[in-house]
Protein backbone atom coordinates (compact mmCIF):
# COMPACT_ATOMS: atom_id res chain seq x y z
CA UNK A 1 0.00 0.00 0.00
CA UNK A 2 1.27 3.46 -0.88
CA UNK A 3 2.09 5.69 2.08
CA UNK A 4 0.21 8.41 0.22
CA UNK A 5 -2.97 6.37 0.63
CA UNK A 6 -2.61 5.56 4.34
CA UNK A 7 -5.68 6.03 6.56
CA UNK A 8 -8.03 6.22 3.59
CA UNK A 9 -11.77 6.26 4.31
CA UNK A 10 -14.02 5.81 1.28
CA UNK A 11 -17.78 6.05 0.98
CA UNK A 12 -19.09 3.46 -1.48
CA UNK A 13 -22.52 4.43 -2.76
CA UNK A 14 -24.24 1.43 -4.34
CA UNK A 15 -23.99 -2.34 -3.91
CA UNK A 16 -24.62 -3.82 -7.38
CA UNK A 17 -22.42 -5.81 -9.76
CA UNK A 18 -19.61 -3.29 -10.18
CA UNK A 19 -19.45 -2.63 -6.42
CA UNK A 20 -17.71 -5.98 -5.89
CA UNK A 21 -14.66 -5.16 -8.00
CA UNK A 22 -14.45 -1.66 -6.51
CA UNK A 23 -14.60 -3.06 -2.97
CA UNK A 24 -11.88 -5.59 -3.75
CA UNK A 25 -9.66 -2.77 -4.96
CA UNK A 26 -10.30 -0.55 -1.95
CA UNK A 27 -9.59 -3.45 0.41
CA UNK A 28 -6.33 -4.15 -1.45
CA UNK A 29 -5.39 -0.50 -0.87
CA UNK A 30 -6.08 -0.85 2.84
CA UNK A 31 -9.00 1.55 2.84
CA UNK A 32 -11.78 1.72 5.38
CA UNK A 33 -15.00 1.44 3.37
CA UNK A 34 -18.45 2.64 4.40
CA UNK A 35 -21.22 1.44 2.11
CA UNK A 36 -24.66 2.95 1.59
CA UNK A 37 -27.22 1.61 -0.86
CA UNK A 38 -30.99 1.34 -1.21
CA UNK A 39 -30.51 -2.43 -1.49
CA UNK A 40 -27.74 -4.93 -0.88
CA UNK A 41 -25.54 -2.90 1.48
CA UNK A 42 -25.79 -5.33 4.40
CA UNK A 43 -24.94 -8.33 2.21
CA UNK A 44 -21.99 -6.55 0.60
CA UNK A 45 -20.71 -5.40 3.99
CA UNK A 46 -20.95 -8.91 5.42
CA UNK A 47 -19.14 -10.42 2.46
CA UNK A 48 -16.21 -7.99 2.52
CA UNK A 49 -16.10 -6.73 6.10
CA UNK A 50 -17.38 -3.21 5.42
CA UNK A 51 -19.32 -0.76 7.55
CA UNK A 52 -22.93 0.03 6.62
CA UNK A 53 -24.04 3.67 6.69
CA UNK A 54 -27.77 4.35 7.13
CA UNK A 55 -27.88 7.40 4.87
CA UNK A 56 -25.92 9.33 2.27
CA UNK A 57 -25.53 12.20 4.72
CA UNK A 58 -23.96 9.90 7.31
CA UNK A 59 -21.48 8.70 4.70
CA UNK A 60 -20.56 12.24 3.70
CA UNK A 61 -19.90 13.18 7.33
CA UNK A 62 -17.33 10.41 7.76
CA UNK A 63 -15.46 9.91 4.50
CA UNK A 64 -12.73 11.63 2.52
CA UNK A 65 -14.45 11.01 -0.79
CA UNK A 66 -17.22 8.94 -2.34
CA UNK A 67 -17.10 6.23 -5.00
CA UNK A 68 -20.43 6.23 -6.84
CA UNK A 69 -21.40 2.83 -8.26
CA UNK A 70 -25.16 3.28 -8.42
CA UNK A 71 -27.40 3.04 -11.54
CA UNK A 72 -26.63 5.72 -14.13
CA UNK A 73 -29.69 7.96 -13.61
CA UNK A 74 -28.66 8.61 -9.98
CA UNK A 75 -25.06 9.69 -10.67
CA UNK A 76 -25.75 13.41 -10.99
CA UNK A 77 -27.81 13.72 -7.81
CA UNK A 78 -25.33 11.81 -5.67
CA UNK A 79 -22.30 13.61 -7.11
CA UNK A 80 -23.88 17.01 -6.47
CA UNK A 81 -24.76 16.00 -2.89
CA UNK A 82 -21.15 14.97 -2.27
CA UNK A 83 -19.81 18.15 -3.83
CA UNK A 84 -22.17 20.25 -1.68
CA UNK A 85 -20.61 18.51 1.34
CA UNK A 86 -17.14 19.42 0.00
CA UNK A 87 -16.27 15.82 -0.78
CA UNK A 88 -14.28 14.63 -3.80
CA UNK A 89 -16.04 12.19 -6.12
CA UNK A 90 -15.12 9.10 -8.12
CA UNK A 91 -18.05 8.13 -10.32
CA UNK A 92 -18.67 5.09 -12.49
CA UNK A 93 -19.32 5.71 -16.18
CA UNK A 94 -21.27 7.38 -17.59
CA UNK A 95 -20.52 10.43 -15.46
CA UNK A 96 -24.13 11.54 -16.03
CA UNK A 97 -26.68 10.80 -18.74
CA UNK A 98 -26.27 14.13 -20.55
CA UNK A 99 -23.30 16.33 -21.34
CA UNK A 100 -25.16 19.30 -19.88
CA UNK A 101 -25.51 17.47 -16.55
CA UNK A 102 -21.84 16.46 -16.65
CA UNK A 103 -20.82 20.08 -17.10
CA UNK A 104 -23.13 21.10 -14.26
CA UNK A 105 -21.36 18.61 -11.98
CA UNK A 106 -17.93 19.78 -13.15
CA UNK A 107 -18.83 23.44 -12.56
CA UNK A 108 -20.18 22.67 -9.09
CA UNK A 109 -16.98 20.80 -8.21
CA UNK A 110 -14.82 23.67 -9.44
CA UNK A 111 -16.85 26.16 -7.39
CA UNK A 112 -16.55 23.95 -4.28
CA UNK A 113 -12.84 23.33 -4.76
CA UNK A 114 -13.22 19.56 -5.06
CA UNK A 115 -12.44 17.07 -7.81
CA UNK A 116 -14.55 14.64 -9.82
CA UNK A 117 -12.99 11.70 -11.64
CA UNK A 118 -14.99 9.37 -13.92
CA UNK A 119 -14.17 5.67 -13.65
CA UNK A 120 -13.44 4.90 -17.31
CA UNK A 121 -11.64 1.71 -16.41
CA UNK A 122 -10.81 0.65 -19.98
CA UNK A 123 -8.02 3.25 -20.02
CA UNK A 124 -6.41 1.11 -17.31
CA UNK A 125 -6.69 -2.27 -19.05
CA UNK A 126 -3.14 -3.29 -20.08
CA UNK A 127 -3.81 -3.80 -23.81
CA UNK A 128 -5.59 -0.46 -24.21
CA UNK A 129 -2.99 1.41 -22.17
CA UNK A 130 -0.22 -0.20 -24.23
CA UNK A 131 -1.97 0.81 -27.47
CA UNK A 132 -2.21 4.40 -26.28
CA UNK A 133 1.49 4.45 -25.38
CA UNK A 134 2.43 2.93 -28.75
CA UNK A 135 0.36 5.46 -30.70
CA UNK A 136 1.82 8.36 -28.72
CA UNK A 137 5.34 7.02 -29.29
CA UNK A 138 4.70 6.96 -33.05
CA UNK A 139 5.25 3.22 -33.33
CA UNK A 140 2.57 2.74 -36.01
CA UNK A 141 2.76 6.21 -37.56
CA UNK A 142 -0.30 8.42 -37.86
CA UNK A 143 -3.51 6.49 -37.12
CA UNK A 144 -5.69 6.06 -40.22
CA UNK A 145 -8.44 3.62 -39.27
CA UNK A 146 -9.40 2.16 -35.88
CA UNK A 147 -12.05 -0.38 -34.93
CA UNK A 148 -13.31 -1.13 -31.44
CA UNK A 149 -15.82 -3.76 -30.33
CA UNK A 150 -17.48 -4.70 -27.05
CA UNK A 151 -20.18 -7.24 -26.30
CA UNK A 152 -21.85 -8.45 -23.14
CA UNK A 153 -24.76 -10.49 -21.94
CA UNK A 154 -27.76 -8.19 -22.22
CA UNK A 155 -28.77 -6.45 -19.00
CA UNK A 156 -31.78 -5.05 -20.86
CA UNK A 157 -34.23 -7.38 -19.18
CA UNK A 158 -33.08 -6.18 -15.77
CA UNK A 159 -35.19 -3.19 -14.92
CA UNK A 160 -33.82 0.26 -15.68
CA UNK A 161 -31.42 -0.78 -18.47
CA UNK A 162 -34.22 -1.19 -21.02
CA UNK A 163 -35.53 2.33 -20.32
CA UNK A 164 -33.27 4.39 -22.57
CA UNK A 165 -34.17 7.58 -20.69
CA UNK A 166 -32.60 6.00 -17.60
CA UNK A 167 -29.69 4.03 -19.10
CA UNK A 168 -28.90 5.77 -22.38
CA UNK A 169 -29.23 2.38 -24.08
CA UNK A 170 -26.40 0.21 -25.36
CA UNK A 171 -24.46 3.22 -26.68
CA UNK A 172 -24.36 5.19 -23.40
CA UNK A 173 -24.08 2.16 -21.15
CA UNK A 174 -21.63 -0.10 -23.03
CA UNK A 175 -20.16 1.68 -26.05
CA UNK A 176 -19.28 4.77 -24.02
CA UNK A 177 -16.03 2.96 -23.13
CA UNK A 178 -15.01 2.67 -26.78
CA UNK A 179 -16.16 6.17 -27.71
CA UNK A 180 -13.70 7.31 -25.04
CA UNK A 181 -11.02 4.97 -26.43
CA UNK A 182 -11.53 6.20 -29.99
CA UNK A 183 -11.05 9.80 -28.90
CA UNK A 184 -8.09 8.86 -26.66
CA UNK A 185 -6.26 7.07 -29.47
CA UNK A 186 -7.37 8.99 -32.56
CA UNK A 187 -8.00 12.59 -31.49
CA UNK A 188 -10.98 14.90 -31.08
CA UNK A 189 -14.14 13.90 -32.94
CA UNK A 190 -15.52 16.08 -35.73
CA UNK A 191 -18.49 13.98 -36.92
CA UNK A 192 -20.59 11.04 -35.74
CA UNK A 193 -22.84 8.62 -37.63
CA UNK A 194 -24.72 5.81 -35.88
CA UNK A 195 -27.14 2.98 -36.56
CA UNK A 196 -28.78 0.45 -34.25
CA UNK A 197 -30.50 -2.85 -34.96
CA UNK A 198 -33.19 -3.53 -33.88
CA UNK A 199 -34.22 0.08 -33.27
CA UNK A 200 -35.40 1.43 -29.94
CA UNK A 201 -39.20 1.71 -29.88
CA UNK A 202 -41.08 4.13 -27.61
CA UNK A 203 -37.96 4.63 -25.51
CA UNK A 204 -37.55 0.93 -24.70
CA UNK A 205 -34.38 -0.83 -25.85
CA UNK A 206 -34.60 -4.25 -27.45
CA UNK A 207 -33.27 -6.99 -25.19
CA UNK A 208 -30.69 -8.10 -27.76
CA UNK A 209 -29.31 -5.18 -29.74
CA UNK A 210 -26.23 -4.03 -31.67
CA UNK A 211 -25.12 -0.47 -32.36
CA UNK A 212 -22.50 0.74 -34.84
CA UNK A 213 -20.96 4.21 -34.66
CA UNK A 214 -18.50 5.76 -37.14
CA UNK A 215 -16.43 8.72 -35.98
CA UNK A 216 -14.20 11.06 -37.95
CA UNK A 217 -11.39 12.74 -36.04
CA UNK A 218 -9.56 16.03 -36.41
CA UNK A 219 -6.38 14.04 -37.12
CA UNK A 220 -7.97 12.63 -40.28
CA UNK A 221 -8.46 9.22 -38.67
CA UNK A 222 -11.72 7.30 -38.96
CA UNK A 223 -12.89 4.99 -36.20
CA UNK A 224 -15.71 2.50 -35.91
CA UNK A 225 -17.25 1.28 -32.65
CA UNK A 226 -19.55 -1.72 -32.29
CA UNK A 227 -21.40 -2.57 -29.09
CA UNK A 228 -23.70 -5.54 -28.57
CA UNK A 229 -26.04 -6.58 -25.80
CA UNK A 230 -26.31 -10.30 -26.56
CA UNK A 231 -28.44 -13.19 -25.36
CA UNK A 232 -28.25 -14.15 -21.69
CA UNK A 233 -24.97 -15.95 -21.09
CA UNK A 234 -23.11 -14.19 -23.90
CA UNK A 235 -19.44 -14.11 -22.95
CA UNK A 236 -17.98 -10.65 -22.45
CA UNK A 237 -15.59 -9.80 -25.28
CA UNK A 238 -13.80 -6.66 -26.36
CA UNK A 239 -10.98 -5.66 -28.63
CA UNK A 240 -9.53 -3.26 -31.16
CA UNK A 241 -7.67 -3.02 -34.47
CA UNK A 242 -5.77 0.23 -34.96
CA UNK A 243 -4.05 0.75 -38.32
CA UNK A 244 -1.45 3.46 -38.82
CA UNK A 245 0.77 4.59 -41.65
CA UNK A 246 3.52 2.15 -40.67
CA UNK A 247 1.96 -0.55 -38.54
CA UNK A 248 -1.05 -2.14 -36.87
CA UNK A 249 -2.04 -2.68 -33.24
CA UNK A 250 -4.63 -5.34 -32.53
CA UNK A 251 -6.13 -7.00 -29.50
CA UNK A 252 -9.02 -9.33 -28.74
CA UNK A 253 -9.96 -10.58 -25.30
CA UNK A 254 -10.56 -13.97 -26.95
CA UNK A 255 -6.93 -14.29 -28.06
CA UNK A 256 -4.57 -16.25 -25.82
CA UNK A 257 -2.10 -13.65 -24.61
CA UNK A 258 -0.45 -15.88 -22.04
CA UNK A 259 -2.54 -14.50 -19.21
CA UNK A 260 -5.38 -16.46 -17.67
CA UNK A 261 -8.63 -14.54 -17.39
CA UNK A 262 -9.91 -15.49 -13.98
CA UNK A 263 -11.98 -12.74 -12.38
CA UNK A 264 -15.32 -14.15 -13.52
CA UNK A 265 -14.38 -17.85 -13.50
CA UNK A 266 -17.41 -19.93 -12.70
CA UNK A 267 -19.88 -17.26 -13.81
CA UNK A 268 -20.71 -18.90 -17.13
CA UNK A 269 -24.37 -19.41 -17.91
CA UNK A 270 -25.57 -16.21 -16.27
CA UNK A 271 -25.41 -12.53 -17.01
CA UNK A 272 -21.80 -11.39 -17.37
CA UNK A 273 -21.61 -7.62 -17.29
CA UNK A 274 -18.07 -7.10 -16.04
CA UNK A 275 -15.03 -8.15 -18.09
CA UNK A 276 -12.69 -10.75 -16.77
CA UNK A 277 -9.35 -9.52 -15.51
CA UNK A 278 -5.89 -10.69 -16.43
CA UNK A 279 -3.61 -12.68 -14.18
CA UNK A 280 -1.83 -9.41 -13.38
CA UNK A 281 -3.15 -6.59 -11.22
CA UNK A 282 -6.83 -5.85 -11.63
CA UNK A 283 -7.37 -2.78 -13.85
CA UNK A 284 -9.96 -1.65 -11.30
CA UNK A 285 -7.24 -1.61 -8.64
CA UNK A 286 -4.85 0.25 -10.97
CA UNK A 287 -7.60 2.75 -11.72
CA UNK A 288 -8.77 3.42 -8.16
CA UNK A 289 -5.21 3.75 -6.86
CA UNK A 290 -4.42 6.33 -9.56
CA UNK A 291 -7.66 8.24 -8.97
CA UNK A 292 -7.23 8.21 -5.18
CA UNK A 293 -3.65 9.47 -5.48
CA UNK A 294 -4.95 12.28 -7.70
CA UNK A 295 -7.54 13.18 -5.08
CA UNK A 296 -4.80 13.31 -2.45
CA UNK A 297 -2.74 15.80 -4.42
CA UNK A 298 -0.70 13.40 -6.49
CA UNK A 299 -0.33 13.49 -10.28
CA UNK A 300 -3.48 14.01 -12.29
CA UNK A 301 -4.81 10.62 -13.44
CA UNK A 302 -5.08 9.58 -17.07
CA UNK A 303 -8.83 10.29 -17.09
CA UNK A 304 -10.43 13.56 -16.00
CA UNK A 305 -13.98 14.82 -15.55
CA UNK A 306 -13.78 16.54 -18.93
CA UNK A 307 -13.08 13.16 -20.56
CA UNK A 308 -16.16 11.70 -18.91
CA UNK A 309 -18.27 14.62 -20.11
CA UNK A 310 -16.96 14.32 -23.67
CA UNK A 311 -17.69 10.58 -23.78
CA UNK A 312 -21.28 11.35 -22.76
CA UNK A 313 -21.44 14.09 -25.43
CA UNK A 314 -20.30 11.63 -28.11
CA UNK A 315 -22.86 9.07 -26.95
CA UNK A 316 -25.59 11.73 -27.16
CA UNK A 317 -24.47 12.61 -30.68
CA UNK A 318 -24.55 8.92 -31.65
CA UNK A 319 -28.08 8.55 -30.32
CA UNK A 320 -29.13 11.70 -32.18
CA UNK A 321 -27.66 10.32 -35.41
CA UNK A 322 -29.38 7.00 -34.83
CA UNK A 323 -32.74 8.69 -34.30
CA UNK A 324 -32.48 11.13 -37.23
CA UNK A 325 -30.51 9.06 -39.74
CA UNK A 326 -28.12 11.99 -40.20
CA UNK A 327 -24.40 12.48 -39.68
CA UNK A 328 -23.85 14.76 -36.69
CA UNK A 329 -21.39 17.64 -37.09
CA UNK A 330 -19.72 17.90 -33.68
CA UNK A 331 -18.67 21.49 -34.34
CA UNK A 332 -22.33 22.55 -34.16
CA UNK A 333 -24.04 19.73 -32.25
CA UNK A 334 -26.14 20.82 -29.29
CA UNK A 335 -27.64 17.83 -27.47
CA UNK A 336 -30.52 20.01 -26.26
CA UNK A 337 -31.68 20.31 -29.85
CA UNK A 338 -31.19 24.08 -29.91
CA UNK A 339 -28.89 23.74 -32.92
CA UNK A 340 -30.23 21.95 -35.97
Amino acid sequence: MSEQLADLTVGLIGAGNIAHVHVSAWKALGARVLVHSEAGAAELAEQYGLEVAPSLDSVLQQVEFVDVVTPSPTHKEIALAAIKASRNVICEKPLTLTAADSHEVIAAAAAAGVKVYPAHVVRFFPAYSAAYDAVRAGRIGEVAVARFFRQASSPAGAGWYRDVARSGGVIMDLMVHDLDQARWLCGEVTSVYAVQNPPTVDGISPVNVAAHVTLTHDTGAISHCRATWGATGTKFQSGFHVAGASGVLKYSSETDTGYAEELQDGAIGGDLLIPASTLGESPYLTQLRELALGLRGGPEPRVLASDGATAVYLAEAARSSMETGRTIDMTTFDPSGAVA
